[in-house]
């Protein structure tokens, strides 16, 4: 058994995933043991054989390269990477990402360490080295009408600042899924990952979910470790993807919150987007997604076709 079990998605963006695996071989110290699970989610073909003569040029022997032949998503293609793992503990890091010190054994050392931690994340950096939200609140219809900055200042210490820079390790609602470790036992003991959803909150599902079965099992933010990431190499950003957020949004909230919450926020989201239709055409798309309830039925998952 290995300490880690790395699992990158790589969907047509092989530069990154190399430039990540590379960054992960150069930063983490001998101290632990690790493999390396790269899942390639139906990406061109053209892509996929650059990762893979890549790979076979850097020959590492604890990496396994899987193609899927379709594309099933965040939460789906780390699923399917999860069959081939051994851990004691599950590292999902996003491609688009590349460590900035030993991350790994950074996180691996405070999960031992700590037996009342079950999930943590390393700091998040961008590209320019600054500073980004490293965590999360949950999913509630509180947070989604009053916002993130006022549930701060009304009750700091159920949601601390998520614009502020920490010292030490802190207990938070949810890591983000860009670089999110956890132990496997955890992770087994809720299912995993929901695959229903095919992008966007999965990690807050299973933090939820997790938080919720497992008493005394919590999420930390462990600003020691650190890392940059990129975001959005592998999603384009368009009106069909911020559709795909918003079901995923709603399908979240109906299913841990209820149907009278999912209710409210729903046709709440529906008469704001009709007005802003009105001057930007473009929202009335998510006008009539609001209209229909914004169904899973909707999601991009429905539109994949299999890879040659």
């Amino acid at each position: 058994m290995n300490d880690i079990s790395v699992i990158i998605i790589n969907y047509n963006s092989s530069h990154f995933t190399i430039n990540c695996i590379k960054s992960i071989t150069s930063n983490t110290s001998n101290t632990i043991t690790y493999e390396l699970i790269i899942i390639d989610n139906a990406s061109n073909i053209k892509d996929f054989t650059h990762l893979k003569l890549s790979l076979d040029e850097l020959n590492l022997p604890n990496l396994k390269l899987v193609r899927s032949k379709f594309n099933t998503g965040f939460g789906g293609g780390n699923m399917f990477g999860v069959q081939f793992a051994n851990g004691k503990y599950y590292a999902f890091i996003n491609n688009d990402t590349v460590l900035k010190n030993n991350c790994l054994s950074i996180m691996y050392q405070f999960l031992e360490n700590n037996k009342n931690a079950a999930i943590c994340s390393p700091q998040q950096y961008n590209e320019k080295d600054e500073v980004q939200k490293s965590f999360d609140h949950f999913l509630s219809l509180k947070r989604e009408l009053l916002g993130r900055k006022l549930l701060e200042k009304l009750n700091p210490i159920e949601y601390p600042k998520r614009q502020k820079i920490y010292a030490a390790p802190l207990k938070v609602q949810s890591v983000p899924g860009s670089f999110l470790v956890v132990k496997a036992e955890a992770f087994h003991s809720v299912g995993g990952f929901d695959t229903n959803i095919f992008l966007y909150y999965e990690e807050t599902d299973l933090c939820f979910r997790i938080s919720k079965k497992l008493k005394n099992s919590h999420c930390y933010l462990v600003p020691e470790g650190k890392f940059t990431h990129f975001k959005g190499q592998s999603t384009p950003q368009n009106i069909e993807i911020k559709k795909e957020l918003k079901i995923s949004l709603m399908y979240v909230l109906r299913k841990n919150s209820g149907y009278v919450t999912y209710e409210i926020l729903r046709w709440l989201l529906t008469f704001k987007y009709l007005l802003k239709s009105i001057f930007k055409p473009k929202y009335f798309k998510l006008f009539i997604l609001f209209l229909k309830g914004a169904p899973i039925s909707a999601s991009l998952k429905q539109q994949q076709l299999i890879a040659k």
